[in-house]
């Protein structure tokens, strides 16, 4: 049987125009049978069913893991906040006795200023001059170099100016501390701020643990308090403390370590309620109490 001329020509011009078609098969061309068609297509169909397959059997693979990374982020939160919580309460049982502290007496607000010291002297030392000069006429009328007048007029004169210097005497006349006064008040106000700072420290030594609340508050970390810090590491701190100056900077640590540990007292309760929040009864702790 022979085949017609137009029809061949007419799959010659048609094949050329066949085009493939995204997500199925080509579009058969005219006189190819439809099983050919589907050979052909069957083993592009199973390579890309193989390949997503593969694929999808290492995110099937991958839920595990990430599984485990929750429970173990999930076991790690309690175990991350209970070591916060005692190192917090750590913090308030080393620095509880900053609370103690007495602010008046380590401000010695009381303390005698230079100048009041610097005229008490000068009285004093006008006073010392007048007892000498009355003193040198009473003996200088004893040997006859003045007139015997003189002379008891000179030991009147020391008799009632060494009166007046006397305490009893003195407070009639005026309310100005002495010059001894005002040095015996400063010795006392020292001598009681060193037995303050020796309570406070203790034997264990107060500000150095307290350092270690620098988070809360960085003026702890300030430098000037080096020297005050070692000190009281060395429990040498309460006899360091000769002046003033040492005192009053003492008392500024205080009060910044003062400050921090209410900070520390806040983060600890603030810790404490959020562990209720979440069900961790073993994370919330109550502060310990010194022995």
């Amino acid at each position: 049987m022979t085949q017609n001329p137009s029809a061949a020509e007419a799959l010659t011009q048609i094949a050329p125009d066949a085009v493939l078609r995204p997500g199925r098969a080509a579009d058969p061309v005219p006189g190819e049978p439809a099983g050919a068609v589907a050979q052909n297509a069957s083993p592009a169909l199973a390579d890309a069913a193989q390949q997503d397959g593969l694929a999808e059997a290492p995110l099937a693979q991958s839920d595990p893991p990430d599984q485990e990374q929750g429970e173990n982020r999930e076991e790690a939160g309690p175990v991350r906040a209970e070591s916060r919580q005692r190192k917090l309460r750590l913090m308030l049982r080393q620095c509880d006795r900053v609370l103690l502290m007495d602010f008046d007496l380590l401000a010695m607000n009381e303390w005698p200023d230079n100048f009041s010291v610097a005229a008490a002297r000068r009285s004093r030392d006008l006073w010392l001059f007048s007892v000498l000069v009355a003193a040198t006429v009473f003996l200088s009328g004893l040997t006859g170099f003045v007139p015997a007048w003189l002379a008891g007029g000179g030991f009147g004169a020391f008799v009632i100016i060494l009166l007046l210097g006397t305490p009893v005497v003195r407070g009639i006349y005026t309310s100005a501390p002495s010059y001894l006064d005002l040095l015996i008040k400063r010795q006392r106000m020292m001598r009681d701020a060193r037995k303050h700072a020796e309570h406070l420290e203790s034997k264990e030594g107060l500000i150095w643990q307290c350092e270690r609340m620098a988070d809360f508050n960085p003026a702890l970390k300030n430098t000037r308090f080096s020297r005050l810090l070692g000190l009281s590491e060395q429990k040498a701190l309460p006899r360091a403390l000769s002046r003033r100056e040492h005192v009053r900077l003492y008392l500024i640590y205080l009060l910044e370590a003062e400050k921090a540990y209410g900070r520390v007292q806040a983060a600890f309760f603030e810790g404490n309620q959020t562990a209720i929040d979440q069900g961790w009864q073993a994370v919330a702790l109550a502060p310990e109490e010194r022995a």
